[in-house]
C-alpha cells in the first residue's frame, strides 16, 4: 500500500512540475489568432508604444503662412488690372511672408518637404502671373517676359529633379556643393543673399507694374492723356488706361471710368527709382536661373553617362551569322 502511495505521489508531483513548465498567458501578453487559426502573434505590453501625438503636416505654422500667401496673391491678382496701389500692397506682403515661413519652420522645428515645395510653387506662380500681366501691359516686350517665365520654371524644375535623382530625396535642393557652382552655393546657403535677390527681383517687376499705370514713356498706347473737355472730372494731366477701361465700360470717359482713373492717378517718380535700383539684382537673378538650368542639366547628363556605363551600354552588336 505504501508503495502505491509513493508512486501516486510521485505521479502527482511530476504532473505538478509539468504544469509549472507549461507557458501561460500573463497579464502582460495578448495572444491574437488570425482569421484561419493558423498562427498567432504574441504582443507584449512591455514593448515600446509610440506615444507621440499624431502630427498634421498641413496645419504646421509655416504651411499656414504659405496658405495665407496664396490668399494674398489671389487677392492681388483680382485687383491687378485696375487698382495698382491695392494690388502692390497685397503682392508685396505675400512676397515678404516668404521670409517669415522659413523663420517659423526653424523656430517651431517644422521644416517639411511639403512646405518647401509649397513655398517654391507659390513663388513661381505669383511671379509668373505678374509677368503675364506685364506682357499684356507692354506688348512690344511680351517675348522678353515670356522668356523669363520659361527660364524660371525650367531652371527650378530641372534643379529639383536633378537633386532628387542624383542626391536622393533626403537632400534639400538648397544643398548645392561648391564644386558644382560656388555662386549657386552662396545664393542658396547665405540667407541674406537669397532674401535680397528674391526681394529686389520681385520689386523690379512691381515697379514695372506701377509704371504701366503712370508712365506714358513706356506704354503710350495704354496710357492716354485726356483733354479738359473729356475729363472735366479729373485733374489736369491725369492719365487713363483707356484700353482696360474699354473692357469694363462702354464709354471710357463715362463717370465710372473717370472716377476710377482719378483714383488710380499716380506719379511715376518712385517706380522709376525703384526700378533703377533693383534692375541690376533682377539681372543677376535671371543669370542665376540660367546657371542653375545649365548646372542641373550637366548633373543629370553625368548621371546618365554613369548609368549607361554600369549597364554596359552601348552594347556591341554581334557579328552576322554565316
Amino acid at each position: 500500500m505504501s508503495e502505491r502511495r509513493t508512486r501516486r505521489q510521485a505521479a502527482l508531483a511530476a504532473a505538478a512540475a509539468a504544469a509549472d513548465d507549461t507557458p501561460t498567458i500573463s497579464d502582460k501578453e495578448v495572444t491574437i489568432m488570425n482569421g484561419n487559426g493558423n498562427g498567432q502573434a504574441v504582443i507584449s505590453s512591455d514593448s515600446k508604444v509610440d506615444s507621440a501625438p499624431r502630427e498634421n503636416i498641413f496645419l504646421f505654422w509655416p504651411n499656414i503662412i504659405g496658405y495665407s500667401r496664396i490668399v494674398l496673391a489671389i487677392a492681388s491678382l483680382y485687383y491687378m488690372p485696375l487698382h495698382p496701389r491695392t494690388c502692390s500692397i497685397l503682392y508685396s506682403v505675400s512676397c515678404l511672408l516668404d521670409a517669415l515661413d522659413g523663420y517659423a519652420a526653424r523656430y517651431f522645428q517644422q521644416s517639411t518637404k511639403f512646405g518647401a515645395v509649397l513655398d517654391m510653387v507659390t513663388d513661381r506662380c505669383t511671379t509668373s502671373c505678374l509677368l503675364v500681366f506685364l506682357s499684356s501691359a507692354f506688348p512690344r516686350w511680351a517675348l522678353i517676359f515670356q522668356t523669363l517665365i520659361s527660364i524660371d520654371f525650367a531652371s527650378h524644375y530641372m534643379h529639383m529633379y536633378a537633386t532628387l535623382a542624383m542626391a536622393g530625396s533626403e537632400t534639400s535642393h538648397k544643398a548645392v556643393d561648391k564644386s558644382r557652382s560656388w555662386l549657386l552655393n552662396i545664393y542658396y546657403t547665405n540667407k541674406t543673399v537669397l532674401f535680397l535677390c528674391c526681394a529686389l527681383n520681385e520689386l523690379f517687376f512691381i515697379a514695372l507694374y506701377l509704371l504701366s499705370f503712370s508712365s506714358p514713356l513706356l506704354s503710350p498706347q495704354l496710357l492716354k492723356p485726356l483733354g479738359d473737355t473729356k475729363a472735366a472730372a479729373i485733374q489736369t494731366g491725369a492719365q487713363v488706361n483707356s484700353s482696360v477701361l474699354r473692357q469694363l465700360f462702354t464709354n471710357p470717359y463715362s463717370a465710372g471710368a473717370l472716377e476710377m482713373a482719378r483714383a488710380n492717378k499716380m506719379d511715376s517718380t518712385w517706380p522709376w527709382i525703384i526700378a533703377g535700383i533693383s534692375a541690376p539684382v533682377m539681372a543677376l537673378k535671371q543669370f542665376l536661373n540660367v546657371l542653375q538650368l545649365v548646372k542641373a542639366s550637366r548633373w543629370l547628363a553625368e548621371g546618365d553617362v554613369k548609368s549607361r556605363r554600369e549597364a554596359g551600354l552601348p552594347k556591341k552588336k554581334g557579328g552576322k551569322g554565316a
